[in-house]
């Protein structure tokens, strides 16, 4: 059905619109009127010499949230990362959808859910099912696209301009010291996939961050005056947790803050938890012995990866181009980082897993209404915001919402950003300890093991974030409930409580409503002209066309 014209004018935006100086955003539910009012009295304000924005999508490889000084973290991991946080919105209620690579990447690029994109494993990245992903709306728009560092999604070469492609253990050789590269990568291949016990022998300008930022900043120079859409993901901070000197010991690990919960905590997260530590110290038998060497490193990581974030931000300024850019900084999912007694990721839903970091950095973004505080924010909301920064309508089926009017000052539907939901797991039973299935049908000791296996991903789970709670609801019907205020570890599950019921009720209404709106709305259009979906233009939000709060009686 056609969109109102009044309402196709105020989201349909042709070119980038740096934001102007407003007052408080509102924090009830808008109506479509109280929107377009806000958008006239607020008109944006084009960007320097009337382009529109580049974009650097900046993604790092299994990164929780709260690891950067400005979280809260007792070190500063990532000072460039905390300036550019602080310029701009920091999203600290962010979520993947999905916390394995490539059905969170596939939803960063397509906006959809992994129920609706069809990817739910690492193995199935040609499923991915959408109209359009972001790519594809960039070029159409007329920027030169680029791909540097890590893909694991369905793109192929040919489907962008620039193609720099890494894996964990293989880089790109278009630049540096060949046979240095050679070796480094020959060397990472030996540890496993596993923690290093030693600072890598090899010089900072052979790890893959250095090596991305420089290929990030080849695409730049080659640009010239066309806007740009690059992707600069960097494999790390994923295993193998490795890190040479100077930032070897840069966080020493004596000095590690001790984890909220740790091994002995594993017995109240079930049998695949407990399943997956059994593969761990299969596959690497001193995991536990060296938690803290493995955070260590880890953390050291970040400060590599950050002081090559700093590279790439000075090379745009010195370009002239970084008043000009828009850098969305995210991860794809997060680490158990030994919570637990656990590494890497596998099992449900924690938040250590889908809590990840969210940063907008740009012309005209500014946190002016703390939405970055308040507002529950998922990665597949990160293809319609830049459609809309790029000028370019939001494609048909699209589920995320454009974050956009938030950080740029404009009235929004505090109803529209109140929860969010992620999902996991493969469908069919869980595997139970009864079924005995041996740790080696997820690889060798010698050749690296894969954490995300028959065993981890059994069983389907959907959760939903709203407020201090989250609630976990699966195939079987069972539940979990916690109160992240007092017990942000997840250990006591509150479900079915009396004293929280009406919680309980609360949320299991919300998470109902996410699962039956994330259900897939494609294919429709011209070729099934008797069923043409009325798709929420508007930002792709739905609160403004409820006619009544979520959770009350109506009848549509």
């Amino acid at each position: 059905m056609p969109a109102d014209p009044g309402e196709a004018a105020f989201i349909r935006r042709r070119d980038f619109l740096r934001c102007a100086s407003v007052g408080a955003i509102v924090a009830s539910v808008a109506t479509p009127a109280m929107l377009q009012a806000a958008a006239r009295a607020n008109p944006l304000k084009p960007g320097a010499g009337g382009r529109r924005p580049n974009v650097i999508l900046l993604l790092t490889d299994q990164q929780p949230a709260g690891l950067t000084k400005r979280s809260g973290f007792p070190f500063d991991t990532m000072p460039t990362m905390d300036r550019l946080a602080g310029d701009g919105v920091d999203f600290a209620r962010a979520y993947c959808t999905m916390p394995a690579c490539t059905p969170s990447r596939t939803s960063m690029l397509t906006g959809r859910w992994p129920s609706a994109h069809r990817v739910r494993m690492n193995y199935q990245a040609d499923a991915a099912f959408f109209e359009k992903d972001v790519y594809q709306v960039a070029r159409e728009a007329g920027y030169r696209t680029g791909l540097a560092g890590k893909n694991h999604t369905y793109l192929k070469k040919d489907q962008v301009d620039f193609w720099r492609n890494y894996s964990h253990e293989v880089g790109d050789e278009t630049g540096g010291d060949k046979a240095q590269n050679a070796a480094y990568e020959k060397w990472l291949k030996e540890l496993s996939f596993n923690v290093s016990t030693k600072p890598t022998p090899f010089p900072v300008d052979v790890q893959f961050p250095y090596r991305i930022v420089s290929d990030a900043m080849d695409f730049i120079d080659q640009s010239g005056t066309q806007p740009f859409f690059l992707q600069v993901s960097i494999p790390e901070p994923h295993n193998p947790e490795q890190v040479p000197e100077p930032y070897w010991d840069m966080f020493p690990p004596a000095a590690l803050p001790e984890r909220g919960a740790g091994l002995e905590a594993l017995e109240k997260l079930g049998d695949r938890a407990r399943w997956l530590h059994r593969l761990e110290n299969y596959g690497y038998r001193d995991t536990e012995k060296n938690w803290r060497r493995y955070v260590s490193n880890y953390l050291g990581m970040l400060r590599l990866i950050d002081d090559q974030v700093k590279r790439l931000v000075g090379h745009l300024e010195a370009k002239g181009v970084l008043q000009d850019t828009i850098i969305v900084r995210v991860a794809d999912h997060g680490d158990y980082l030994m919570k637990y007694g656990l590494g890497r990721k596998g099992v449900g839903l924690p938040e250590t897993l889908v809590h990840i970091p969210m940063v907008w950095h740009g012309p005209g973004i500014h946190d002016r209404g703390k939405v970055g505080e308040t507002c529950f924010v998922s990665m597949a909301d990160v293809m319609p915001t830049l459609c809309e920064a790029m000028g370019a309508p939001i494609p048909h089926g699209v589920q995320g919402r454009s974050l956009l009017p938030l950080m740029c000052g404009e009235a929004y539907p505090e109803a529209e950003f109140r929860s969010i939901y992620a999902e996991a797991g493969l469908g069919g039973l869980y595997y139970e300890q009864s079924d005995n299935v041996p740790p080696s049908i997820a690889g060798k000791q010698d050749d690296g093991f894969d954490e995300l296996n028959m065993v981890t991903q059994s069983g389907n789970q959907k959760m939903v974030r709203m407020g201090k709670w989250k609630l976990i609801y699966d195939m079987m019907g069972y539940g979990q409930l916690y109160d992240l205020d007092r017990d942000p570890d997840e250990l006591t599950n509150l479900f079915n409580r009396p004293e929280v019921a009406a919680e309980q009720g609360t949320l299991l209404a919300e998470l109902l409503m996410w699962t039956v709106r994330n259900q897939d709305s494609l294919p429709t259009g011209p070729q099934f002209r008797k069923y043409q979906t009325k798709w929420p233009t508007q930002h792709n939000w739905y609160a403004p066309h409820r006619h009544a709060e979520p959770g009350m009686p109506f009848v549509p």
